[in-house]
């Protein structure tokens, strides 16, 4: 008798370039569960990002089909060449983990990675750079490193700096989906802490000062932003390790730097799902945390 495949579950979050048309993302979601059989646990879109994220999940080969699937689609609807929002972005599929969940290796997601990255490589003629768990050289194992100079920037580099030379795909950039980013990792919570003002130059100055790379907190990763439609001024985060660096430790470290500068926290929020154990009892309302509803981002609860 065959092994019941819900024993084995992998996550995929795929984040995409588009926060601004709903029915580009319908369109990908639609591609990747007509292709595999997973369950879509969350979907979410920001406007000032200019960026959607997509959670799904299921056994290992139907993750691998939804989420070859899901890039394809990405690659016939977004175009960077129009494409100017807050965050960070070099392809239309702009990076694409897979994160063990149960009954998985992390070495099982790495080959996942591998295959579909070749995949996207060879059949949608868009380059491909592996991070995290699954990449090939150290020095892209950040997804920052890989991503630096964005879209624009990696139109000049792919194919005339070795360095910038992808895993898999052409030897320069994909003139409307540039490239993707295909990793293995842990699971990352990501976190935005919004600020009750709109000065931004405060925003980056604290997201200096907590990310890891700059010396700041272990497993944080920041950037500060201005939201358009909102005013504010916000402290936009991943959080690599939860159980290294927790959301309540961030937040304080945030809520004492900006009374520092005489400026409250107004609320924070929680980007997609975060496991149980990233937000235990209490947390929520000590953080601020703006309307988190457990039964829709808490992973144990979807699956």
């Amino acid at each position: 008798m065959d092994a019941d495949p819900l024993r084995e579950i992998v996550e995929c979050v795929p984040n995409f370039s588009e926060g601004r048309q709903p029915e580009v993302v319908d369109a990908i979601v639609a591609a990747a569960t007509g292709a595999g059989a997973v369950k879509v646990l969350d979907r979410e879109m920001d406007a000032n990002h200019h960026r959607a994220v997509v959670t799904f999940a299921g056994p290992i080969r139907e993750v691998e089909r939804a989420a070859f699937a899901a890039v394809a689609a990405a690659r016939e609807r977004i175009d960077l060449n129009r494409h100017q929002g807050e965050h960070p972005r070099m392809g239309a599929t702009d990076v694409l983990p897979f994160v063990p969940v149960r009954g998985v290796s992390m070495e099982a997601c790495v080959a996942l990675a591998r295959r579909v990255g070749r995949r996207i490589g060879e059949e949608l003629a868009i380059p491909v750079f592996f991070y995290e768990e699954a990449a090939t050289r150290p020095e892209r194992r950040n997804l920052a490193d890989v991503r630096a100079g964005e879209f624009e920037g990696l139109r000049e580099k792919i194919g005339t700096d070795p360095a910038r030379a992808p895993d898999f795909g052409p030897p320069h950039i994909h003139p409307t989906a540039g490239a993707t980013a295909v990793g293995a990792r842990f699971f990352l919570v990501a976190y935005n802490v919004n600020l009750a003002c709109d000065d931004v130059k405060l925003a980056k100055a604290i997201a200096k000062k907590i990310r890891e790379r700059d010396g700041g907190l272990k497993c944080v990763k920041a950037l500060g932003f201005f939201l358009e439609d909102r005013k504010l001024a916000q402290v936009s985060m991943n959080l690599t390790n939860y159980q290294v660096t927790s959301i309540e430790r961030v937040y304080a470290e945030i809520e004492g730097l900006a009374r520092a500068a005489g400026v409250e926290i107004r609320e924070s929020e929680l980007v997609g799902l975060a496991p149980r154990a990233a937000l235990p009892d209490g947390v929520p309302a000590r953080v601020k945390l703006n309307g988190f509803d457990p039964k829709k981002q808490i992973l144990e609860e979807l699956l």
